[in-house]
């Protein structure tokens, strides 16, 4: 962690929906008498697909704030519930997440990317999967990745030209491929990087939200759904290969002692804890969790903070007395490193949705839910709501720090702010919440800090692109390059004239 904190993530994940409930999360409303959420309607047949293809992310906003946290909607007929409160998020994802599973929808839409792995299995399957994982993200494994995250960080800057305009979205993206290859999936994947491009290539037009064919099942033979099957074919198949070099290779006797993601998968494979489908799996949903939204998390992060010049100079002060680049320790001592981050992953989460199903009735707040219906827990609407966060739609990293008694400065985690106390824990969920929270939020939070604060020991950031177009896919993703001027002169900021909404002090 990067900031001084008492609680580590996975005790944060754990914890349930803070010390403030709302009135939509009452677990004592009887189901029987509990009316159903407010349905708006929809077209005929279509339900609201038209609306989710025209602006799906702006369609979640103004259905939560017309008709509040849990409100009906439809997609070719499946009866779906949009949920944008934090204390019935927290009831789904910790108090009763044994009483939901991800369901059939996310398995229909999914299954043919991440098949049987730890994204979709369920049960038993699910934590025997864990189990035999969670040795690849322990602590000390993730820390000793910290180098690897900075050495390529450190080329990524050092190829970039004095007065250079760079696509950040690109350059991420390639930074997230190299650190996963070395660090994840062993170096064995490097030489594959166009299957990897064109797969992630093809499943971002598969799940297109803006194309109402992405909502239809997978099997239908659209030119997107048969170029996104030839080519995850095609992944799969590379997958496979590197499998069977590692196995020729011997991997070791017990999956933590694996020196990468995939050792550990062999391994836990050749004791019987996975079985060679569901190892493949893995090292997709891996490939494609580690290497999608840590470049998306990056990308927001440096376009955001080429906005705000002034605070790209106070994390500048703050790395400034480290001897070198930063290490995984460094971070504990850098709040406004973290704050930085956060803020970017509260105002452009990479996943813009969690889906859940309920295994059997169930009241939510004052509303009705019945089993077998999708729930769209999202993350996009509940980071912007104004009933959680002053000036939701402003990139703030300040609302996440705190003073001390003797002057100094903490991330808001260390106290009362805005991830627990004073707002509900789950009005900020980017990796999702409970047992099944993203296994790999330790190495992910070290990664966007590492890369960042890289990157700004080296150089400025100005703004060139000044508003993001964003498409609803599989993540939330740019729909164009984001451009950044890179400035490696040591040059005063002017906050004048790029940081005019920087608080004076500390806004909520």
């Amino acid at each position: 962690m990067c900031n001084p904190i008492t609680r580590s993530d996975d005790d944060r994940a754990r914890q349930s929906g803070g010390s403030e409930r709302t009135d939509t999360a009452d677990a004592d409303v009887d189901v029987a008498d509990a009316p159903p959420p407010p349905d708006p309607g929809g077209l005929p047949v279509l339900g609201n697909v038209h609306e989710l293809a025209s602006d799906a992310l702006g369609f979640y906003e103004r259905r939560s704030a017309e008709y509040g946290g849990i409100v009906r909607y439809d997609v070719f007929g499946t009866e779906s519930y949009l949920v944008t409160d934090p204390g019935a998020i927290g009831r789904i994802l910790v108090e009763d997440h044994d009483r939901f599973v991800k369901g059939e929808m996310p398995r229909e839409q999914l299954g043919g990317l991440l098949g049987d792995g730890l994204f979709l299995a369920e049960g038993e399957a699910w934590r025997e999967q864990r189990t035999a994982i969670r040795s690849a993200f322990f602590r000390e494994r993730v820390a000793a990745y910290g180098d690897s995250m900075v050495e390529h960080a450190r080329e990524a800057v050092d190829s970039w030209g004095d007065g250079a305009v760079v696509d950040v979205h690109a350059a991420s993206t390639e930074y997230a491929f190299a650190v996963l290859a070395e660090s994840l999936l062993g170096s064995d994947i490097e030489g594959e990087r166009e299957t990897v491009r064109a797969a992630a290539e093809a499943i971002t037009d598969r799940f297109d939200m803006s194309r109402p064919t992405s909502f239809l099942p997978e099997w239908l033979p659209t030119p997107a759904n048969r170029r996104y099957r030839r080519r995850l074919g095609a992944l799969r198949a590379t997958i496979r290969d590197l499998v069977t070099e590692r196995r020729a290779a011997g991997p070791p006797a017990d999956p933590s002692a694996a020196d990468d993601l995939l050792g550990t998968l062999v391994a836990a494979a050749k004791l019987g804890a996975l079985d060679d489908e569901e190892l493949v799996d893995n090292a997709v949903t891996f490939l494609f969790a580690g290497h999608e939204t840590s470049a998306l998390g990056l990308t927001y992060a440096l376009y955001c903070l080429a906005r705000r010049p002034a605070f790209q100079d106070r994390i500048r002060s703050e790395i400034a007395p480290l001897h070198g680049d930063p290490t995984p320790a460094d971070l504990r001592e850098c709040p406004a490193l973290t704050a930085a981050v956060d803020e970017a992953l509260r105002l452009y989460p990479p996943v813009h949705s969690f889906f859940r199903e309920p295994t059997e009735p169930i009241a939510l707040g004052e509303y009705r839910i019945p089993s077998g219906v999708v729930l769209t827990l999202a993350p996009w609407s509940v980071h912007r709501d104004g009933r959680w966060w002053n000036a939701p739609e402003t990139y703030r990293p300040e609302r996440w720090l705190r003073e001390t008694e003797d002057g100094g400065v903490v991330h808001g985690d260390d106290r009362s702010g805005p991830a627990v106390g004073e707002h509900p824990e789950h009005a900020f969920f980017p990796f999702g919440g409970g047992p099944r929270h993203c296994i790999g939020m330790r190495f992910a939070r070290q990664e966007l800090r590492l890369a960042v604060a890289t990157i700004l020991r080296r150089v400025r950031l100005e703004p060139v692109t000044e508003e993001l177009s964003l498409q609803a896919s599989a993540n939330t993703r740019p729909d164009g390059p984001v451009h950044v001027r890179i400035l490696t002169r040591d040059e005063p900021s002017d906050p004048e004239s790029l940081d005019q909404d920087e608080p004076s002090k500390t806004s909520w």
